[in-house]
């Protein structure tokens, strides 16, 4: 199997030659000096005035010499240029270097672009691709970029997606637990993805990682760490693709600030707001997963020297600086593990059941019958496995028949949603959003700003025929009818598919309410604030998978090409 080889960056062989015009050699007629051991002359000899034959030869005689300069200067600069021409680039083999001022060009169709004819720089190949795994709590995705360095920022041209097929229990890496060969082995179809769409000639050339999110950080260090190490054996031993090393983080489980700031950085490079030489304002983003959430914005603090507000953001965790298209970005974030709407759906039907035993503290005879939940839709009913705490009374998980209530109940399940939030823990770092973890106001700090969610966000309310820009009021509204159920329903009729989400989702008002409470009561945005909810911008999919792709387009990210074994 080839081995990873390091490929030196090269220095171009002009580094190496002076640009800067000589000076013109100067030439002067001196007058010929008499060497003290020739005889003297004749003091009476009277010096005679060259002949027009002699003035005619020594003028030959000095334009010969210039002919003879330019010719040298002409070969010398026509070896150059023929060194310049075969000089091996510091990327890879696949384009060739133009002369002069400009970059590379496109050796062969497969990785020319219609948007230039040469990249930006010599340093950059005209095409390149990174691929990225999205290894989450319900599912693994694989994203395959394919850019172009037709500018001084790499340009997005296209996106591949494809994702593992849906199972009971989920189809992450987390759901294979002790089977660590079968989890690195459930990569083999989107890696195949990648094969197929990567030209051949960039392959070897084209770096891969693996992101582990909020599922396989629950797994535990042991079992997580095995997979780990299973999926980058097998990456590296059956695929084509370089893959991102160990220190740089190629196969980890990102930490989940990583996950929101790269997230972040997805949805402003291509909304257009970084990485340009404009001072944009950017967009804040709310990121809902199955295991965790995150937010990240960046706040404006007006000077306030009266002490209404701080005039820049308190220092801890939850700052984080960053360089991007040069441009310095001081942003909020903060990763909520056990907070995403997987999560949050048991944590909601564990309140239900801890209700229910605070009622009925000295008998457990009512995990028997159903039990009326107000988050499930009216009518419904369904068998739920709750996770409790390790010692509780009832033991580590209880298995419970819910039911719907009769007829739809809204503010109490927006109640339930509320008490997961945690709203009364000790906040020591004022103010807090939820939880007591600090958050600015984004009332004062972040009042105008467009505001974008997605993930699971978007997976539940666009269904619904929801706009892609609405208020929470909205959210709100649209949120007590799906709880109502019955005639309430009616208005889905005209939406496509929007029945059969709702029925084949029992849980959908439970879902609403929590995002609802989440972004109103937890986060504290206004309830007239207008959102935008999206998957996609400009036809590529949002998330934090394309921002963390964009470093790897640079070797010092901690990937060396492959060399090519000859058939």
């Amino acid at each position: 199997m080839p081995g990873d080889v390091d490929h030196p960056a090269t220095s171009s062989v002009w580094s190496y030659v002076g640009l800067s015009p000589k000076p013109r050699r100067r030439s002067s007629v001196a007058l010929p000096k008499r060497d003290s051991r020739d005889p003297p002359s004749k003091p009476t000899a009277k010096r005679t005035q060259p002949s027009m034959k002699e003035k005619v030869q020594a003028a030959w005689m000095n334009q010969g010499q210039r002919a003879r300069y330019i010719k040298t200067g002409c070969v010398i600069a026509f070896v150059l240029l023929v060194i310049y021409y075969i000089a091996p680039s510091s990327y890879t083999p696949s384009t060739s270097t133009l002369p002069g001022v400009g970059g590379t060009v496109a050796s062969d169709p497969a990785t020319s672009t219609a948007k230039c004819t040469k990249s930006y720089s010599k340093d950059k190949p005209l095409i390149q691709y990174a691929l990225m795994v999205d290894a989450g709590s319900t599912g693994s995705r694989i994203h395959v970029y394919r850019f172009n360095n037709c500018g001084s920022t790499p340009e997005l041209e296209d996106e591949i997606f494809e994702m593992t097929a849906k199972k009971e229990g989920g189809s992450g890496l987390s759901s294979y637990k002790g089977d660590a060969n079968g989890a690195a082995k459930s990569l083999d179809v989107l890696m195949d993805v990648a094969v197929k769409n990567v030209p051949d000639k960039l392959k070897s050339c084209t770096p891969v990682a693996v992101k582990a999110t909020a599922g396989l950080r629950k797994l535990g260090p042991e079992m997580s760490e095995a997979i780990l190490k299973a999926v980058r054996t097998r990456l590296e031993t059956v695929y084509p693709f370089p893959v991102v090393s160990e220190d740089q983080g190629g196969v980890e489980v990102m930490d989940g600030k990583d996950e929101g700031v790269y997230a972040w950085i997805t949805t402003n490079y291509l909304l257009g707001k970084i990485g340009g030489p404009d001072k944009t304002p950017t967009a804040a983003i709310f990121d809902l997963g199955g295991g965790s959430t995150q937010i990240v914005f960046q706040p404006t603090f007006k000077q306030a020297p009266d002490g209404g507000m701080p005039e820049h953001m308190q220092a801890g965790d939850h700052k984080y600086s960053l360089s991007f298209g040069g441009r310095e970005f001081d942003l909020y974030q903060h990763s909520y593990l056990g907070y995403g709407l997987m999560e949050a759906r048991n944590n909601l039907h564990r309140v239900v059941v801890q209700g229910m035993h605070e009622n009925h503290p000295d008998g457990k005879a009512w995990l028997s019958k159903p039990i009326s939940n107000p988050c499930l839709h009216p009518g419904s009913s369904r068998e739920i496995a709750v996770q409790l705490d390790e010692n509780h009374p009832l033991g580590k998980s209880v298995s419970v028949n819910m039911t719907g209530p009769a007829t739809g109940s809204p503010a109490q399940c927006r109640a339930l949603a509320e008490k997961t939030l945690k709203k009364e823990a000790e906040c020591n770092l004022s103010p807090c959003a939820f939880n007591g973890v600090h958050q600015p106001s984004l009332e004062k700090t972040f009042a105008r700003e467009d505001v974008y969610l997605f993930s699971y966000f978007y997976d539940r309310v666009q269904p619904l025929g929801m706009p892609e820009s609405f208020t929470l009021r909205e959210l709100k509204d649209l949120t007590a009818r799906v709880c109502e159920g019955g005639d309430a329903w009616k208005v889905f009729e005209s939406v496509p598919g929007a029945l059969e989400e709702l029925r084949d989702r029992p849980e959908t008002c439970l879902d609403l309410n929590f995002m609802l409470a989440l972004l109103h009561t937890g986060y504290e945005m206004p309830i007239d604030r207008e959102v935008k909810i999206a998957k996609k911008i400009k036809g590529n999919e949002l998330g934090w998978c394309l921002g963390a792709s964009l470093p790897l387009l640079s070797q010092e990210s901690g990937w060396k090409c492959r060399v090519q074994q000859v058939q």
